[in-house]
């Protein structure tokens, strides 16, 4: 059994604008206070609008739900004591001229120094995976495998089509922002643990990048736990959304460490082919062909959908996760991902009704438009 952990990204938002508001350590500290929180499950970010919680290790996806929605709950209930509001956005939709600070840590702050305008907008969220591996060498080869996975990650958890109150034509924004970091994207490929210890530790001892925590690929080993990190998501606008990528990922992991044989064969995907798909992936989301990570080709979503699922089921029946996991996958691609449901918002009731609805309200009903699928 691959075990999992989840970490979600928030954004606080002033309950009447809906633009970013620097109060998470105010928050925090309610929170800590709270019978449902452990002190360590929330976290500082780089900004003072954001805040991070973790969960435990996980050996389920019951587990997994029961965690982010108690902490969801109980952040929800520190933010709107301090008037703000807890939001799921990938992307701040709005945003006056004002830069929020950055957390008041040693590293954020020449993290600024360095790369201000860069720091200065990363008003973005994101949803990382962890996945257990059982050593560093099966974790580099977990890394190898899931290359080709992640531009799908990407499209089906796109969830931040709004910037600085514009539509910015991307399902997912914030993977266009996090890409112009130096060390991002798709990771390379290895050839072996060695080699991944070599290449990253060459990084910042010339002084490239200032720690190994700026590898800023969307997926990692994880230099703290015995896991591979897959960072490519946004976070997502519900809990459930959030558990089905998580045992996705999961099914995944588990065919790549122990029935590698399900999966395609031949060559690794070419860097700059990876690179497109991202890029497409972060500009369509699931609206238009998506990219079929066991052909290299661009299907149609449901065709690529149907072909993921027959090959992972086995994985899935293994861990018990098919019913968390394939209704949510099916309805995902009926209703839209979450920046079709943030636009569809927007279209409908908008600014506040967006609002509303990256903070946990349900989404505005439109008699003439009700069941609107996803184009």
């Amino acid at each position: 059994m691959v075990t999992v952990g989840v970490e979600e990204e928030y954004l606080l938002l002033d309950a009447a604008t809906g633009v970013p508001v620097a109060r998470a350590e105010q928050v925090r500290q309610l929170a800590d206070l709270q019978p449902e929180l452990d002190g360590s499950e929330v976290q500082r970010e780089l900004l003072q609008a954001q805040l991070e919680v973790a969960t435990p290790v996980c050996r389920t996806l019951d587990e997994v739900a029961a965690h982010l929605e108690r902490l969801r709950r109980a952040l929800s209930a520190a933010a709107d004591e301090h008037g703000c509001l807890l939001a799921a956005s990938g992307a701040a939709p709005f945003a006056d001229r004002l830069s929020v600070p950055v957390s008041d840590t040693p590293r954020y702050r020449a993290l600024r120094a360095h790369a201000a305008q860069l720091t200065d907008e990363q008003l973005i969220t994101g949803m990382h995976v962890h996945l257990g591996v059982p050593d560093r060498a099966a974790g580099v080869a977990l890394l190898n495998g899931l290359r080709r996975w992640l531009p799908l990650v990407v499209a089906l958890a796109a969830n931040s089509p709004m910037w600085n109150s514009v539509d910015t034509g991307f399902s997912s924004w914030r993977t266009v922002v996090f890409s112009r970091w130096p060390v991002s994207g798709v990771p390379p490929l290895f050839d072996g643990a060695a080699d991944y210890d070599a290449r990253i530790h060459a990084l910042v001892d010339t002084g490239l990048i200032g720690d190994v925590g700026q590898l800023y690929w969307q997926a990692r080993l994880s230099e703290r736990y015995p896991t591979v990190e897959v960072r490519a998501m946004d976070v997502q606008l519900r809990t459930d959304e959030a558990v089905m990528l998580t045992g996705l990922l999961r099914a995944v992991a588990t065919t790549l460490l122990t029935d590698p044989d399900r999966l395609p064969a031949g060559p690794a995907p070419h860097p700059e082919v990876l690179a497109a798909a991202v890029w497409h992936a972060a500009r369509h989301g699931c609206t238009e062909r998506l990219h079929n990570p066991l052909t290299g080709t661009l299907d149609s979503p449901p065709t690529v959908i149907d072909q993921v699922l027959e090959t992972l089921t086995p994985a899935l029946r293994q861990a018990d996760d098919t019913s968390r996991v394939v209704p949510l996958l099916e309805r995902l691609l009926t209703e839209g991902n979450g920046a079709v449901r943030q636009r569809r918002e927007l279209r409908r009731n908008g600014r506040a009704g967006l609002v509303a609805l990256v903070s946990g309200g349900p989404e505005g009903a439109d008699p003439e438009q009700d069941g609107d699928p996803a184009p």
